[in-house]
């Protein structure tokens, strides 16, 4: 699976070393790395499908103060997909209200026609990216019925039904950016964890160095705002538990990856 790690706060902060703690735990996800800065004065989406700390795009990057209020990022261990860029998240794209959508994905998606069709129209052939294409898709049709753009709440009401039935069999932990709030959700226990701090929050699979970290809720979509929960869902049903099936499934697909180059980090 994947990693990912997000920062949000009413506080611009410099989180360099957060991120390198965060991408640190590349060996483990050498497939690719990505990072998003996305506030609306500084949005900017990085990303390779190299080891990260056999990266020099990255070593210059986390050379200089990165400080923002909302930022983004993520380690890659295939599950679907070519070791291409265009196959590393973060994924971005803009809906018919000209919102820049930005999504961070760990997990697989095992059983879903609903995504099916946005494989022909998808830049890359990630689960993941079709989850995006999947959720924008569904916020441009209610649009388009109510013939107007959709209010934060509506939104969020919308994601947190395509979420509930999406996460039916398959794993959906991610952290999703609209241009303006994060949503978050998590469906496999111990996957996910957050930690509160005075001006926002931060999000990491694994824990970080610093903090008192905590579980995500469980099958629950929470929204933020600049670090402050502004929604949160009902639970829903669907707590995903890898089978043998779909583990098989996985290593298979590793095994089928040309092997990564190998080589000294960088940093």
């Amino acid at each position: 699976m994947c990693e990912l790690f997000a920062y949000s706060s009413d506080n611009p902060l410099e989180i360099n070393e957060y991120l390198k703690d965060f991408y640190s735990h590349c060996n483990c996800h050498p497939h690719g790395w990505g990072l998003a800065l996305l506030d609306s004065s500084n949005y900017s989406v990085y990303k390779e499908p190299v080891c990260a700390r056999m990266s020099l795009n990255l070593k210059n990057l986390l050379e200089k103060p990165i400080i923002n209020k909302n930022v983004f990022a993520h380690i890659r261990l295939a599950t679907i997909g070519k070791l291409i860029p265009s196959n590393c998240h973060p994924f971005y794209k803009k809906d018919d209200s000209n919102r820049m959508w930005t999504l961070i994905h760990n997990g697989t998606i095992f059983d879903s026609s609903d995504l099916c069709r946005y494989s022909m129209i998808q830049e890359g052939s990630t689960d993941s990216e079709r989850v995006l294409l999947y959720i924008i898709d569904n916020i441009n049709k209610l649009e388009s019925q109510k013939n107007r753009s959709l209010d934060v709440k509506e939104r969020f009401d919308l994601l947190s039904n395509l979420v509930s039935n999406l996460s039916f069999n398959n794993k959906l932990d991610f952290l999703l950016h609209d241009g303006e709030y994060i949503y978050v959700h998590m469906n496999c226990r111990d996957s996910l964890h957050y930690f509160k701090f005075n001006h926002g929050v931060m999000f990491s699979t694994v824990p970080l160095n610093d903090g008192h970290w905590e579980d995500v809720p469980l099958n629950t979509l929470l929204c933020f705002k600049n670090g402050k929960l502004i929604f949160k869902s009902n639970t829903h049903n669907n707590e995903y538990i890898e089978t043998p099936e779909q583990l098989i499934f996985i290593k298979k697909f590793l095994n089928s990856l040309d092997k990564v180059s190998e080589g000294d980090f960088l940093w």
